[in-house]
């Protein structure tokens, strides 16, 4: 099993940050990328921001700019640092880790709100 620990979210005014964490623990073998996910009431989850294990990383055109990943692989974390945050950015954020030998894993979800 592996568990995924989450942190960070909260509520902002608009053009605030915030930082999320996601730490990894248990049966990692090979973590071949690590990324966030987000979804908003009554929309589909939709990638924010993907990075690999060698460090290339895949950000969505909407948050590019504004929202910077990067990881500790010493600890198997992730992070995602959001700036200017925008009242649309509200969501459900999802930390998602793909491991070589036992495939996708996703943490609870930490909620963010951005107030007009």
């Amino acid at each position: 099993q592996v568990q995924l620990v989450e942190s960070g979210g909260g509520l902002v005014q608009a053009g605030g940050s915030l930082r999320l964490s996601c730490a990894a623990s248990g049966s990692i073998r090979s973590i071949v990328r690590m990324g966030w996910y987000r979804q908003a009431p009554g929309k589909q989850r939709e990638m924010v921001a993907t990075i690999t294990s060698g460090t290339s990383t895949s950000v969505a055109d909407s948050v590019k700019g504004r929202f910077t990943i990067s990881r500790d692989n010493a600890r198997n974390t992730v992070y995602l640092q959001m700036n200017s945050l925008k009242p649309e950015d509200t969501a459900v954020y999802y930390c998602n880790v793909r491991d070589f030998y036992i495939g996708d894993y996703w943490g609870q979800g930490t909620q963010v709100t951005v107030s007009a």
